[in-house]
């Protein structure tokens, strides 16, 4: 090459990032310079096919770009699905929180709880759980009690709300699931002669999570912890109050996982 063509290198890389629609730095076909309903159309079809990641880059633009356009205040809804659905558990819950702060009165606020709600929803087992039969009712509940709250919030402030339903659902079984928990370490308690804490434990579950199956083995253990103080007099009414609640003996648990509801 001629050294009279050298000079020729810089102004063909300027003429290349000068072209329109190109993005050498990670740009997205250009989608920074579309109008705002264009890039909330953009997203919406990405959400719609499944690309929750690349939605997210496009919500995210769109709310950069045009913050106070009606289609940013409505992508900041869509946004938190699909922060949920690409795992990005914290940024969802960061977006759910930002738009119940900022627009107090949206008509749509119930989304926002009912997303919070199910971000915070646990986990189902993942494969090598499945493989080895791990039991969930086992493990401290992490996000339940937070996820039980949000959906609490939501059905006590938006009755009527088009996510009650499914919500109401959702605190069944984390009600079982939290439940569950608390007789296992009232269990724990208990095979440990620790009759005080098992105790403590056991009258939790009972008082807070009426209805739930495990309600019937928290007596269980609240008889058992009871006689291993000595108390005879309290260890008798908890077996009164089994019989009176449990007449055919202990209820037959389901074979279906606490979270295998839908």
């Amino acid at each position: 090459m001629s050294a009279n063509r050298l000079p020729l290198l810089p102004l063909l890389l300027a003429a290349v990032l000068l072209l329109p629609g190109c993005s050498l730095f990670g740009g997205d076909d250009g989608v920074e310079q579309a109008p705002p309903e264009k890039l909330y159309e953009k997203a919406n079809n990405m959400l719609s096919s499944g690309d929750f990641r690349g939605s997210v880059r496009v919500y995210e633009a769109l709310e950069a770009r045009y913050p106070f356009s009606e289609q940013a205040r409505q992508g900041q809804l869509d946004v938190m699905y699909a922060y949920y659905k690409s795992g990005q558990k914290e940024s969802a819950l960061d977006a759910a929180d930002e738009f119940v702060r900022e627009n107090p009165t949206h008509p749509r606020i119930d989304y926002a709880m009912y997303i919070k709600g199910l971000v915070q929803f646990e986990r189902t087992p993942n494969i090598l759980e499945r493989w080895f039969n791990t039991d969930l009712t086992e493990r401290p509940p992490q996000d339940a009690r937070a996820s039980f709250l949000a959906f609490q919030q939501l059905i006590e402030r938006y009755p009527t709300s088009d996510y009650v339903h499914d919500a109401r659902e959702r605190m069944i079984y984390l009600r079982n699931r939290l439940a569950a928990y608390e007789v296992h370490v009232a269990d724990y308690y208990l095979r440990r002669r620790a009759y005080v804490a098992a105790l403590n434990r056991a009258r939790y579950c009972i008082e807070n999570y009426d209805g739930a199956p495990a309600v019937s083995q928290a007596l269980d253990v609240m008889i058992a912890a009871y006689d291993g103080v000595g108390l005879t007099d309290l260890a008798d009414q908890a077996r009164a109050t089994y019989a009176l609640n449990y007449p055919d003996g202990r209820p037959v648990r389901e074979d279906r996982a606490w979270w295998k509801f839908w």
